[in-house]
């Protein structure tokens, strides 16, 4: 059973393909041209589907017969800023960098005379295939702080400090992150029923 994810994100990709490890896994632009995919939706859910089902409904016959894409919508809610920026965690600063996007929540909370917040992440991976479309969830709770800490990681992983912990996801190693990261909590239920469809087979 192949994998294809319905992402050309590198640091996502380098991630899902790691804790994929046990399947055959591939990026869209490996299949199939690279288009647009309008995330229009209102949660976390509805934009990890929109994006599997189009990946999806891109493939030919066959593809369908051969794979089973998986997409990834994640994101980061502040408490503070009444849950911003969310589903619109990537494209939160006009520029939509990952350095644009982290100086903008520093900002807002500093404008509040904050130092921290408590924050938490949100992981949704959609699932489409020939079996229909699936979704599960995963979350990692903890704080936001206004200083940028470590260069591991991407997004706001510099600026996120999960509970139990002293230092950033940007501080720890990739191992220690997997296993306590929203993404891992997702897949490891996702993989649940990737393990069923390989029943089906």
């Amino acid at each position: 059973m192949k994998i294809l994810l319905a992402s050309n994100n590198a640091h996502k990709a380098k991630e899902l393909k790691a804790l994929l490890f046990s399947f055959k896994v591939l990026t869209f632009c490996e299949v199939l041209s690279p288009f647009e995919i309008d995330e229009n939706g209102t949660s976390f859910k509805e934009n990890a589907l929109i994006k599997s089902r189009a990946v999806f409904g891109a493939l030919d016959e066959r593809q369908k017969n051969e794979f089973i894409v998986i997409s990834d919508d994640s994101g980061i809610s502040v408490e503070a800023l009444n849950g911003k920026p969310g589903i619109f965690s990537a494209r939160f600063s006009p520029e939509k960098t990952d350095k644009a996007n982290r100086a903008k929540l520093i900002s807002e909370l500093k404008a509040l005379n904050l130092s921290e917040s408590a924050a938490f992440y949100t992981a949704c991976i959609g699932i489409s295939s020939n079996l229909g479309d699936f979704s599960t969830h995963g979350f990692m709770h903890g704080k936001v702080i206004t200083e940028e800490r470590g260069q591991n990681g991407f997004g706001y992983d510099s600026l996120f400090i999960p509970n139990g912990f002293s230092r950033t996801l940007g501080e720890l190693d990739d191992t220690t992150k997997a296993q306590i990261s929203h993404r891992f909590k997702a897949l490891s239920l996702a993989k649940m029923i990737l393990r069923l469809f390989e029943r089906q087979k």
